[in-house]
Formats: C-alpha cells, sequence, structure tokens
C-alpha cells in the first residue's frame, strides 16, 4: 500500500476524538426541567422521558435506512405536546440537556494529533453520525478541545442522511474544495465509517481503541465485522502521527 501525504483528514466524533462514558437521558431532563417556567399538565421528567424512549425507538425506522432524525425535533414535540415552555431556547436546551446526559471526554492523544496536523499543514473536519445538532456538537468539541483546527463540523441530524451513505462523506470533500482521493477519514466503526469512506473514494483510517468504551453495547459494535479493502488499522492516535511521519 503505498499512501501519500493527505490534503485533509476528517474524523468521527464519538469514541474517535471524544467519548462519553456516561448516558443518561432521564437526567438530562431533570436538568431541562431546572428551566421550566410554565407546565400546565404538570408533568414530570419521568412523564417526559418516557415519551422521548417511544420516539427514539420510532426514529429507528428511519435511521435504518441511513436517514436521520434531529434532536431538536423531538425537542419540540415532546415539550409542546406537554405544554412545557423554558427561559432558555431551544438550542441552549439541547446543550444542557446533552451536558447532563452524558458528559464528553477527550480520547488518548487526539491533542497529539490535531497539532501534529496543524503543524503539517494537514486539514481537518468532524462528520457525526449524531441526532445532536451541529450546533451542539461544535460548542462541546470546541469546548473540548481547544484550538483543534477543525474546519468544519457536521452532524448527520443538519444533513438529513448518516454515514455510510455517501452523500455525506461528498458533501464534506466538496465542502472542503478538495477530491475523495486527497482524504483521509478516521472512525472507529467499521460499516457506517470504514465502508461508508471507501464506498466514496477516501482512504479509511479503522481506530480500533479498546482503552475507552462509551457503554458495554458500544463495544461490540465491530463485532464480526472485517475489513476488506486497503486502510490504515492503528489503536493507539501515536500511531496516526508515525505513519503520518513517514510519507511526509
Amino acid at each position: 500500500m503505498n499512501l501519500k501525504k493527505p490534503e485533509m483528514i476528517l474524523f468521527d466524533y464519538g469514541h474517535t476524538i471524544l467519548c462519553e462514558h456516561k448516558y443518561d437521558m432521564l437526567g438530562g431532563e431533570r436538568a431541562a426541567f431546572e428551566h421550566v417556567v410554565e407546565n400546565p399538565y404538570n408533568v414530570t421528567p419521568e412523564q417526559v422521558y418516557e415519551l422521548d424512549n417511544e420516539l427514539f425507538d420510532r426514529s429507528h425506522q428511519v435511521r435504518v435506512l441511513d436517514f436521520e432524525v434531529n434532536e431538536i425535533q423531538i425537542m419540540r414535540l415532546k415539550y409542546e405536546y406537554f405544554g412545557l415552555k423554558f427561559d432558555v431556547d431551544l438550542y441552549e436546551l439541547e446543550r444542557i440537556i446533552w451536558d447532563a446526559s452524558g458528559e464528553g471526554e477527550k480520547m488518548p492523544y487526539i491533542e497529539d494529533v490535531l497539532r501534529f496536523l496543524k503543524e503539517n499543514g494537514i486539514r481537518s473536519g468532524v462528520v457525526s453520525n449524531i441526532g445532536w445538532s451541529g450546533h451542539s456538537l461544535a460548542e462541546r468539541v470546541n469546548r473540548l478541545l481547544p484550538g483543534n483546527g477543525f474546519e468544519f463540523i457536521m452532524s448527520s441530524s443538519d444533513y438529513a442522511v448518516r454515514k455510510p451513505d455517501s452523500l455525506l462523506f461528498t458533501t464534506a470533500v466538496r465542502k472542503a474544495g478538495l477530491t475523495a482521493d486527497k482524504v483521509w477519514f478516521c472512525g472507529d466503526t467499521i460499516a457506517p465509517d470504514m465502508e461508508g469512506a471507501h464506498n466514496a473514494g477516501l482512504f479509511p483510517v479503522f481506530y480500533d481503541c479498546t482503552t475507552q468504551w462509551d457503554s458495554d453495547a458500544f463495544s461490540h459494535r465491530n463485532d464480526g465485522k472485517t475489513v476488506p479493502f486497503d486502510h490504515l488499522h492503528i489503536t493507539d492516535w501515536r500511531e496516526l502521527i508515525s505513519k503520518l511521519g513517514e510519507i511526509i
């Protein structure tokens, strides 16, 4: 495999640049209720959480078709259904809920990678499958990885489709003003990340890190799957730095 220096490297979000060890949506609803100013039906966070679970389960029907549902849509529906009003707007409320549901943590050595890319003139960005809005995703990434150098941070919920849909990858490449052969994509999941990037013409980098898991269920996301095409397989971000150092 003859690798050439990429002009840009795009990254997945979850368990790639950041991870979330705890995920507690009921805790998120309870945090949201601290900002309630009108509650005409006297509903509880637990009742809203129950509806949220139902809506999330129903949204799975479109996610398996590689379409995405925006969390803002779900918030608007469930809160207006219950007549709830808040002292903050929906985007601030989304941030409050996400922070209370799952705090983000940096993946080991990701800051070293981003520093190396900037020092060597390699552009970078983020393309994530996530229901949270790009507004909230960018706020989280920029807060936890200050000075990251990302030119853009794309949330699938802002673009209607999910990885592995080639439309999302190609949109990112065109957004950068590049062609796919000049871009690498780093992700931790074989089906959406590796297969999606490969099918869209990007070079896949499989970040197969087992040191930190978001949840037990998440740790089995690649079970029984392999990557049957050219790619770079790493288990530590320092390996990417080493490999890039060989070809720069």
